[in-house]
This record gives C-alpha cells, sequence and structure tokens, in this order.
C-alpha cells in the first residue's frame, strides 16, 4: 500500500498545489489565531448548588433536626448528588450540594431542575412555616471590577445602575453584578407601655400603615376609552407616615404623637463594602462565553474614563482580567519566540541553515493549523491551551527533524531528491504516525476525565493531540516538499565523518552494552527502583499558587457574633493596613463574600460572622510582605483570620482539612480539640480554626401553659408579638423607582436592648385586653451550640488550617499523619477522623485519570502491535515509558520543584516521547534484521542511525523547556520534562539496545563493535 501510494511522492510531484495549500494554510492559521478568543482560565462547571430553608424562631438546634436532617434525606433520592454538607445557624440553615466530581457537565442543568423539583415535593413535610431557596449561579467570573465610592449609598446604587447600562452596550459583556446596596427603612419606634397606655398596640400601627400601604385600585370607567379610577393617600415618605392616624376619632391621634418615625438605612445591614476604608459599592463585570477579553479589557476602561459622574464620586478598577490575558498572552509569545529560537538555532547548528530553515517552517504551519482547529471547536487562548502549544513545540518539531534528517542521510548514500522525499512517506511516516499517535493517546486520561480538575486541564489533551497530529501531516506533506526544493547538495566522503567523533564513541559503548548487556538491564532496573525511592522525598503538590498579586484575608468571627462586631474587627484591619506602601487596592466585603473574580476562588456564603477582605499588592513581593504583616498582626480574642494566596486551579477553602464526624457534638468538641492541637504543633501549618464556635448564650421565654390557657392565648401569639416588638413587623413597602423603602414598625431601641424590660411588654390576650409578658412566664438564659454541621446526614466538624510560605498543604498532612493515626486509634465507636482539603481534592483527580490507565496502556498496545507486528517488541516499547522517571526524580529533588498535577501532565508527555524514540529504534532495527543485517549488526547500526535525531529533537525540546521552567504554573511540568528527556534520551540509546539484546538474542556476538578484541 505505501509503494502504491506515496503521499511525499505525491506532494513532491504537485508543487503549485502544495505551494497553494502552504500559503493558504499559513494566511488562514495567522488570521484565526488572533480571532481566538482570550480568557485567563479555561471554563469548568461548578457542580454545586446552595440550598437554603429560612424557619423564623427555630434556634440552631431546631434547624438542625427538624430541617436540615429531613432535606438531607430526601435530596438523598437524587443519586447524582455526592456530598450534602449542611451548617445551620438560629432560623438559617444553608446546605451545600456537590455533584460527583465524574456527573458529565451536560446533565449538570438537568439536574439542578430535579433537585428542584425534589425541594417543592419536600415543602409539605417540612415544619410550617419552612420557606426554601436554591441558587446554582456561581459560575460567571466576575474579571473586571470597579468601586464606586465618594456619596451616599442610595446615590452610589444610582450612578452603579447607570454604569452598568453603559457597560451593557458593551460588546464582549455578558452579567453585570452590583453589590453593596444597604436597603432602605423607615422606622416607626414605639414605647409599647406608652402606647398601651392610650389604648394603641403595635399591631394597631401596622394595620394602619399598611391600610395606606396596599395598592387602592377603584376600577375603570368606559367612555370613549377605558379611563382607570385611582385612590390616593397611600403613603410617600417620613411625613405621610407621621401623620397616619390611629384611632376611628379623627384628628384624634396620629403615629407622630406615640412613636418616633426616622428615615435610614437598615441597621444592621445584611452586608457592607468599603474601597479604602469608605463606603463603596462594586460593579462586577463578566466576559460573555467566547468574548475577546483583551479587546473588552479597553472597551471596559474607555467606556470607565469617559463617563461623567457628580463630583466627589470615584470609579476606581479593582480588577482588570485584561490585564492577566496580556500577561499571560506576552509571556506565551516571549516564550514561544525564545523556545523557536532554541529550537532553530539547533537545527541550523546540527542540520545546516537550509535544513534548519525547513525545519523552521515546519512550526508556523503547524501552528496554522491548530489555530484553526481551535476556531473550530471554540478553544481560546488561556492558560492551559496556551501552555500546551509552549508543550507541543517542544514535540512537534521532532516528526520535521525526522523527516528532513531522513532525507539528508538518503540524499548522501546517492540517491536523487525526489527519491529521498518518498523515503519520509515509505520508513518514517508509520513509524512518526504510531509515535505521535501514542504520545496523543497518552494525554487521553487527562482529555476524557470525567472531573472538575480533567475538565479545566482537558484543552491539554485536544491542543496538544492537534498539534502532534499536524505536526507529522507536515512532515510527510510539506518537509519533503521543501526539501526537494531547498536541501543542498550531499556532502562527500559522509562515511568517513561518520566514523569519527561522537559517532566512534557512541559505537563503543554500543558494544560495551551489547557485550554486558544483563549488567546494563540491571543497572536500568536498580536505577528505576531508586528514582522509584527518591519520588517519596519529592513535595506532592495539587494545583501550585497564582503569581497574581491578590492576598485573600478571611475574617472569621466566633458563630453569633453580631454584625457590627464583625465590622468593628474588619475596620481594625483595614487601618492598620491603610497607607501600606505593599498595598494597591483593599476591598472589604463584610457579611458576605467578594463577587468570582477569578474561576478556582470560591466566595464565601453570606454571614453575618464572616467579612472577607481582597487585597491587591504592587507586586507578587509586595503580597508577600502584606501577608508578613498580616500574621504579625494582634487581633482581639475570638477573630480568626485565613490569609491565603490564590490558587492556579481547582482548590479547597483551606488546604488542610480534618474532619471529625459523628453523632454527639460534645465528643466531636472534644476530638476536634485533640486535634487542633495536633495541627497548632505541627510545623507549616497556620491559622488553625474549628469550623464550630463554642457554646454562647441563648434567652428563652418559658411561657405558662396554665396561664396561656386561663388568659386565652397561646405561644404562638405570644412569640409573634414578642417577634413583632423586637425585631419588628414589616408593614409593607413605599416605592422609589424601581426600588423601595421598608416601613417597620417595632419597640424603641431602649425597650429592645434591654431584657429586663421585656417583663412589661403588654401582650394582647383573648381574656382581657392586655397583660405583661410577666403574667404569662418567665425568660431564662442558657446556653447552646450556635452552629452545626452535617455532612451528609451526619453531625461534622472541622478542623482545617492554612499552610505557611513554600510549604505544600500534602507536607502537612504527612507531617502530621503518626499523630492523627494516633487519634484515630483511640476513637469512641461512632466516630471518625476523615482528611479533606487539597489531598482529598488531589487524590479525586488523580483517580479520575487512573481509572483512564487500563484503557489507555490497551489502546497503547494495540496501536503498537499495528505498527510492529510482534507482542515482545510492542511491550518492550511500552515498557520503556519510566524511563524518565530517573531524570525526573533527580530533577525534581536539585531544583526542590513538587510534583503535583500539572507535574503529572509532564510526565505523561514525557512516557509518549519516550515511547515515539523507542519505537522508532525498535522499527528501524527490526527493518535492518529484515534485511539479511545480523541482530548485533541491525542494533548497532539502526542505533548509530536514530541517535543524531533522537538526540537533536531532545535536545530542542530541552532547551524549549528552559523559558517554561521559570514559570508559576508550568515549571515544574517543565522541569519533569527537562529532566526525564536528559536521563530518558540516554537509555534510550543505551538500555534500550541492551533490553532489545537481552530479549531478543542472548548470544549477540560483539566483534564488530570490539574490532580489535
Amino acid at each position: 500500500m505505501m509503494e502504491r501510494f506515496n503521499v511525499s511522492r505525491w506532494a513532491v510531484g504537485h508543487p503549485a498545489l502544495i505551494s497553494f495549500m502552504m500559503v493558504i494554510l499559513f494566511l488562514a492559521g495567522f488570521y484565526g489565531f488572533f480571532h481566538l478568543g482570550r480568557a485567563e482560565d479555561p471554563a469548568f462547571t461548578l457542580k454545586n448548588m446552595v440550598v437554603s430553608a429560612q424557619w423564623p424562631g427555630a434556634n440552631a438546634q431546631q434547624m438542625q433536626s427538624q430541617v436540615a436532617e429531613p432535606l438531607e434525606q430526601g435530596l438523598r433520592d437524587v443519586e447524582a448528588i455526592d456530598i450534602l454538607s449542611t451548617y445551620c445557624v438560629s432560623q438559617v440553615c444553608v446546605t451545600q450540594v456537590f455533584l460527583k466530581d465524574d456527573e458529565r457537565k451536560e446533565r449538570v442543568p438537568v439536574i439542578w431542575q430535579q433537585i428542584r423539583n425534589k425541594l417543592s415535593d419536600l415543602t409539605s413535610s417540612l415544619p410550617s412555616g419552612v420557606a426554601l431557596a436554591a441558587n446554582d449561579d456561581y459560575a460567571d467570573v466576575y474579571g473586571y471590577m470597579f468601586a464606586l465610592t465618594g456619596g451616599e449609598n442610595a446615590d452610589l446604587i444610582k450612578n452603579a445602575e447607570y454604569l452598568k447600562k453603559v457597560f451593557q452596550a458593551i460588546h464582549g459583556v455578558g452579567k453585570i453584578q452590583i453589590s453593596g446596596e444597604i436597603p432602605r427603612q423607615i422606622t416607626v419606634d414605639i414605647d409599647p407601655q406608652q402606647s398601651n397606655a392610650r389604648g394603641i398596640s403595635l399591631d394597631q400601627v401596622t394595620k394602619a400603615l399598611q391600610s395606606r400601604l396596599a395598592l387602592a385600585p377603584g376600577g375603570s370607567v368606559s367612555f370613549k376609552t377605558v379611563v382607570p379610577l385611582g385612590v390616593s393617600g397611600g403613603l410617600d415618605g417620613v411625613r405621610s407616615v407621621e401623620n397616619t392616624p390611629l384611632t376611628e376619632r379623627p384628628g384624634t391621634m396620629r403615629i407622630r404623637d406615640i412613636a418616633e418615625v426616622s428615615y435610614d438605612y437598615a441597621k444592621p445591614a445584611p452586608s457592607l463594602i468599603r474601597y479604602g476604608g469608605k463606603p463603596a459599592v462594586v460593579i462586577a463585570v463578566a466576559m460573555a462565553d467566547g468574548a475577546d477579553g483583551l479587546t473588552l479589557g479597553k472597551k471596559l476602561q474607555k467606556a470607565s474614563t469617559s463617563v461623567k459622574l457628580p463630583a466627589g464620586m470615584t470609579l476606581t478598577q479593582v480588577e482588570d482580567q485584561s490585564g492577566v490575558i496580556r500577561e499571560a498572552v506576552n509571556t506565551f509569545l516571549i516564550k514561544f519566540v525564545v523556545a523557536l529560537s532554541v529550537v532553530l538555532l539547533v537545527a541550523f547548528v546540527s542540520l545546516g541553515w537550509r535544513p534548519g530553515i525547513i525545519v523552521a517552517c515546519s512550526v508556523p504551519l503547524t501552528l496554522a493549523g491548530v489555530s484553526l482547529y481551535m476556531g473550530m471547536e471554540h478553544i481560546g487562548l488561556d492558560r492551559i491551551s496556551l501552555g500546551a502549544l509552549i508543550l507541543s513545540l517542544g514535540l512537534l518539531v521532532d516528526d520535521a527533524i525526522i523527516s528532513i534528517e531522513a532525507m539528508v542521510v538518503q540524499m548522501e548514500l546517492g540517491r536523487s531528491r525526489e527519491e529521498a522525499a518518498s523515503f519520509a512517506w515509505s520508513h518514517t511516516a508509520f513509524p512518526m504516525l504510531t509515535g505521535a499517535v501514542l504520545t496523543v493517546i497518552s494525554f487521553l486520561p487527562v482529555g476524557l476525565a470525567q472531573s472538575t480538575t480533567g475538565e479545566y486541564a482537558g484543552e491539554i489533551f485536544w491542543v496538544s493531540g492537534a498539534a502532534l497530529l499536524f505536526s507529522w501531516i507536515v512532515a510527510v506533506v510539506f518537509i519533503p516538499f521543501l526539501g526537494v526544493h531547498l536541501l543542498p547538495e550531499p556532502k562527500k566522503h559522509i562515511s568517513v565523518s561518520y566514523e569519527r567523533g561522537v559517532t566512534t564513541m557512541l559505537r563503543f559503548i554500543l558494544g560495551f552494552c551489547l557485550k554486558y548487556k544483563k549488567a546494563v538491564t540491571g543497572g536500568t532496573v536498580m536505577l528505576l527502583l531508586l528514582a522509584c525511592g527518591g519520588f517519596l522525598l519529592v513535595d506532592q503538590q495539587f494545583f501550585p499558587q497564582s503569581d497574581r498579586p491578590e492576598v485573600i484575608v478571611d475574617i472569621a468571627m466566633p458563630p453569633g457574633t453580631a454584625f457590627e462586631e464583625t465590622d468593628a474587627a474588619t475596620g481594625i484591619l483595614e487601618k492598620r493596613l491603610a497607607g501600606s506602601a505593599s498595598l494597591r487596592h483593599m476591598e472589604a466585603h463584610i457579611g458576605d463574600g467578594a463577587p468570582r473574580f477569578y474561576l478556582p476562588y470560591a466566595p464565601a456564603t453570606p454571614s453575618a460572622t464572616h467579612a472577607t477582605l481582597l487585597l491587591v499588592a504592587q507586586n507578587l513581593e509586595a503580597r508577600e510582605d502584606l501577608i508578613r504583616q498580616i500574621e504579625a498582626m494582634s487581633l482581639p480574642a475570638g477573630v480568626h483570620l485565613h490569609v491565603q494566596r490564590l490558587s492556579l486551579g481547582p482548590t479547597a477553602d483551606f488546604p488542610v482539612q480534618y474532619r471529625i464526624i459523628g453523632p454527639d457534638p460534645e465528643v466531636l468538641r472534644s476530638i476536634s480539640q485533640d486535634v487542633d492541637e495536633v495541627l497548632r504543633g505541627t510545623d507549616g501549618a497556620v491559622s488553625v480554626q474549628a469550623d464550630w464556635g463554642n457554646r454562647s448564650p441563648r434567652l428563652i421565654f418559658e411561657a405558662d401553659p396554665e396561664k396561656l390557657a386561663y388568659f386565652q392565648t397561646d405561644r404562638v401569639s405570644v412569640a409573634a408579638q414578642l417577634h413583632d416588638a423586637i425585631s419588628g413587623e414589616t408593614a409593607g413597602d413605599i416605592p422609589d423607582g424601581h426600588h423601595h423603602i421598608t416601613v417597620i414598625v417595632r419597640a424603641h431601641p431602649d425597650f429592645r436592648s434591654d431584657p429586663g424590660q421585656w417583663a412589661n411588654l403588654p401582650v394582647s390576650t383573648g381574656a382581657a385586653a392586655t397583660v405583661p409578658l410577666s403574667q404569662l412566664g418567665n425568660i431564662r438564659v442558657t446556653t447552646e451550640f450556635p452552629i452545626f454541621w452535617q455532612r451528609n446526614g451526619e453531625l461534622c466538624m472541622t478542623v482545617q488550617s492554612g499552610v505557611a510560605s513554600g510549604v505544600q498543604p500534602a507536607t502537612v498532612v504527612q507531617r502530621s499523619a503518626a499523630a492523627i493515626k494516633q487519634l484515630r486509634e483511640k476513637l469512641p465507636v461512632g466516630y471518625r477522623i476523615e482528611t479533606g482539603g487539597d489531598v482529598e481534592l488531589s487524590s479525586t483527580a488523580d483517580d479520575a485519570i487512573f481509572a483512564f490507565l487500563p484503557v489507555t496502556g490497551g489502546l497503547m498496545l494495540l496501536v503498537l502491535m499495528i505498527q510492529l507486528q510482534s507482542f515482545s517488541r510492542s511491550l518492550l516499547v511500552l515498557f520503556s515509558a519510566p524511563l524518565g522517571l530517573i531524570g525526573m526524580v533527580s530533577g525534581l529533588l536539585l531544583t526542590g520543584a513538587p510534583f503535583g498535577f500539572v507535574a503529572l501532565l509532564g510526565l505523561i508527555a514525557l512516557a509518549g516521547m519516550i515511547m515515539r524514540n523507542t519505537i522508532l529504534l525498535v522499527d528501524q532495527i527490526k527493518f535492518n534484521h529484515e534485511n539479511n543485517v545480523p541482530l548485533h549488526d541491525a542494533i548497532i547500526d539502526a542505533t548509530l542511525t536514530r541517535a543524531r535525531p533522537v538526540c537533536l529533537t531532545a535536545i530542542a525540546a530541552i532547551l524549549a523547556f528552559i523559558p517554561l521552567s521559570f514559570n508559576v504554573f508550568w515549571g515544574p511540568m517543565a522541569i519533569v520534562m527537562i529532566g526525564g528527556l536528559v536521563g530518558g534520551t540516554v537509555l534510550t540509546l543505551i538500555a534500550v539496545p541492551a533490553f532489545y539484546a537481552l530479549l531478543f538474542d542472548r548470544n549477540v556476538f560483539v566483534q564488530r563493535a570490539f574490532p580489535h578484541e
């Protein structure tokens, strides 16, 4: 078949068509590359939903036992759910729903709808008054954030909405979120005792206001047109509220006579935002799918500077994703040019300037095809795809060098240009294709892994696979064509040079290895075993920390802490950091998390006891200085800080976590204190904290059932009146544009803040007009856990920590393993300690990849059998893959680089490259031996023939990866590739021949290698 139709010969015979195809491919690829979408990270599906439940009046334990447990049991019917993590506080439960990591992203929206349907079914089985809500809108990345300061909150919101309309008109803008609005309200504060003395209850005031706040349509009259009839007299502000009459006799009493009416913002606010210590509103802009982040950033920046704002109001851009994208693209282009220059230098020095030019042409032609493929598959330029392109650059010149080197050798042997060109197809095309397919298959587990991490890094498979296959097409179609027209005349007496210098030395080494093949193979196996042992000394990592300048400071107050205390603690940090030379921007989110400005960042759920400081440092050095400043601060008791750098991939909130699970909260507390002590004593663990608070006080009104019956009332009515007096009752809303102002009726602040006065609260009953609350029972103080956490239906207390700079989470877990093991051995029956955090996430991601390894190995073996037609030769190629481990482990230990998910990608690529070189070598040995060359001579001649292209491609790849080794994200992978290629290339040329000889002929005679013996 190869002789009947030779693609390389066909390409040489159609010069006009091939030239036209090269020009069109180059132009189309160039155009396509600069029109690819640009983003910081590839999108991945966030497989979590938040289900919240509210039950006014319930404490944390009631929420846990009567709402959370039946809710989780009902949701368990949805098979796709993996984890249900719930926390319960007074009146509120929040359940984090996590789907199985291998759930296909296409099914996620369907599953969310199933959960919503299930919640509707569960509502009837929950206690009366429980309200459920579900939210899965967490996937949008608001990479462009603006802080608006210098005005009242209402004015800031008004101008933020104007800016939102301006931004929405820009092409490429997706969702826009405005954060920081503080609800406005009109409060009617009444002294319950004085109003009762006048015969007015809080309920009467509420009803009087409700009658004026309700819509009052008077119907419509049909003349020639339909004329609607309305009734005036509704409320429109503070004055109208004050003048609302309260008695049936006109003009006798109004609200202002018994109450203080005020207009203000809600206190406490549900959340607050400050920028640089000033009250602020944040406008967060997300990029539309497939948009160009660079172009969008320029347009937003232009719009933000041209808009006119009121005097004193300032708009500041806090986050600009386009800057990160620009830096990433520029870094890629710089590293690409450096790597390409290195590759070309190797080609020029080793092959000559004309062959070097041909190899150089293969790179843009291959990348042109890849960019067209990326455009068709809607793969943009992001962290993963750019890295895949740089990774491919070390691989895609392999085929070009092999093809052009084969042509040069054939021309030196006296064959014509056309015959030399056809040799690229008949003798190297299919071994090269097999090698390319093997490398592509090696990335198969990453591309098909059904996990969030696999989805995040999956572009490695598709982009690298496309690059390798396009490079093969270029090598067998365009390279022979260019070689015919550009290669110089062959040098004479090449046979003399072959016997000189490096070739002679390599021949001698090969002869030695074949003579002592058992020692060489045994030594290689020993080195592999040593490498496996040395791998245990390498630091383990999931994803590296980001090189972005942000620092996230999570401020956690004890559960049950008032919002004002959280605000005050945040203010202390803001004041101490204000004016720091290391700080560029400081944004505080109290009571809520910052918007998701970066895909791997998970915003905190709303909580009055939590605040987030988003700090943007001047640079990376300043970032570390900020972290040192914060860690050196002394803070009030009970204030816990979690300082974290951003991660370059999916990560846990706290990188080190231990979950203590069991039925009794007190036992969980005792065990968690032991785990807390272990972590605090572990080197590298910082900011150790538990997610349950200590017991806190709770007030309980103990109603006397007999007195309730005597006064013809019940506990529900008493609770409602207590709630109206202390928390307030909403009478309705006054429209204000498309916003509204809430009208609240409640007791006077002096009464609400003094439990001693509550005994005198007038309570309406059925038997008499009113009685004091003290006549119906008494108030006592007790303690309780302010928060309950449970996981998959079991109570769960988590002890968690951050890690010190330069320390990996896996290292902290390893250091604490012995002490944690002792604790596990002493646990009571029914209790257990689970390891979570980044170690758990890494294990899940690795398992998703390892699940495909049997399929990957089977496919590799199938491809090898098709090419080699020999089971033993195929196994030899397959088992050559680990040869890179020796150099890889040495490189990681020498540089101190960790081995993580990204380094695992490098190890996979390394295995593919070594197997590619091995298959070419084995195929050449087989070819030589089948042409009546003795096995000994066939091994040596094949190794000498393959040595130059193997070394050239390895040197080119090694030098191309050097610029990448300084990158935070791709550095460990580059070190794996550099060290692995150095060791793997040497062993491919020395150990593989010895293994081949040992496998196929145990009595290989080595006379030719040692002619003087």
